[in-house]
C-alpha cells in the first residue's frame, strides 16, 4: 500500500464511475489525492488526444463547485476527511506539478482512449509511479460527463447517474439552470 496515493480529473459532472474510480484508488493508498484538471481557464491547454476537453462548455463548473462536489461525495461514502486532500492539477501542465503534488506518490489511472494512454506516456516520461486500476475499450467506460451534461441540458433525468451529494449540492449551486441556461434550452 501506498503512503500517498494521485487521482485526477475534470469532474465536470462527478458521477457514479468517477466515484468507483476514486474508491478503487483509496484502497491502495493511505491518504489520497484527489486533483482536479483544467482548474480554470489559464489552466487549461487543448491535447490532441481529446480536444474537446478544453473547450468551455466542457468545462461548466467551477474548481471550488467540482472540489466541493466531491468532497461531499467522499464523506457520503464514508472516507474521513484527513484521509483525502482535493488540489487543482494543471494536466496539461507538467512542469507545474510539484507545486501541487507530491511526486513520489503513486499516480493511479485507468485507461479507456488516447487520452488516457497519453496521460500514462506522459506520467512514466515524468518518472513517476503510476499504477494503471484497469484498461477498457472506451465503448466500456459507462458513464460520461458528456452525457450527463448533456441530459441536464435536455431536462432529461440525470440525477440517478451520479452520487446523491452531487445531486444535492449541484441542485443547490444551480449547476442544472446554468448548464440548461447555457446550452440555449432554457
Amino acid at each position: 500500500m501506498a503512503d500517498a496515493g494521485v487521482v485526477h480529473g475534470r469532474f465536470q459532472i462527478f458521477h457514479l464511475d468517477h466515484l468507483k474510480y476514486i474508491l478503487a484508488a483509496r484502497e491502495r493508498c493511505k491518504h489520497l489525492i484527489i486533483g482536479i484538471t483544467n482548474p480554470d481557464p489559464t489552466l487549461t491547454r487543448m491535447d490532441p488526444a481529446d480536444p474537446h476537453r478544453s473547450l468551455p462548455e466542457s468545462n461548466p463548473l467551477t474548481y471550488f463547485e467540482r472540489q466541493a462536489i466531491v468532497r461531499a461525495t467522499l464523506s457520503e461514502a464514508g472516507i474521513p476527511v484527513e484521509r483525502f486532500s482535493i488540489v487543482p492539477l494543471p494536466v496539461n501542465f507538467p512542469e507545474l506539478y510539484r507545486y501541487y503534488l507530491p511526486m513520489d506518490a503513486t499516480f493511479f489511472l485507468t485507461i479507456y482512449d488516447a487520452w488516457g494512454r497519453r496521460k500514462l506516456a506522459l506520467f512514466q516520461s515524468l518518472g513517476l509511479k503510476v499504477e494503471v486500476l484497469w484498461v477498457r475499450e472506451p465503448d466500456q467506460k459507462g458513464i460520461s460527463s458528456s452525457d450527463v451534461r448533456r441530459r441536464i441540458a435536455a431536462g432529461e433525468q440525470w440525477e440517478h447517474l451520479v452520487p446523491p451529494a452531487a445531486a444535492g449540492l449541484m441542485k443547490m449551486m444551480g449547476i442544472p439552470d446554468r448548464i440548461r441556461t447555457q446550452s440555449g434550452l432554457a
